[in-house]
């Protein structure tokens, strides 16, 4: 395997696990009520965007967190979809060389 595949490869795996983590840090404070504590919902668009999407997605699903939010339920979705697209792209463009 590639240096740049395996370094992906890794990144993709911290930043999915962040993203679990973040997310069930959020679910267990908002059976709290503490807003205070809350994870904002930009900041959990944006471990999304940063690679995260798949592992945000799933989470929010087994967990029942935000699932009755439109903006999460179309926008990760959405977000998953434009990252498999640039990764298409990607390969067909010979960007990426692994």
């Amino acid at each position: 395997m590639s240096t740049p595949l395996m370094i992906l490869l890794i990144y993709l795996g911290v930043i999915s696990v962040i993203s679990l983590i973040v997310c069930i840090y959020d679910k267990l404070f908002s059976k709290f009520n503490n807003v205070k504590l809350r994870v904002p919902e930009k900041s959990l668009f944006v471990f999304s965007a940063l690679g995260g999407s798949v592992a945000m997605y799933l989470c929010m699903l087994l967990i029942r967190h935000k699932t009755k939010h439109v903006s999460f339920m179309l926008g990760i979705p959405v977000i998953i979809l434009v990252q498999a697209a640039l990764i298409y792209l990607g390969f067909h463009f010979e960007f990426f060389y692994f």
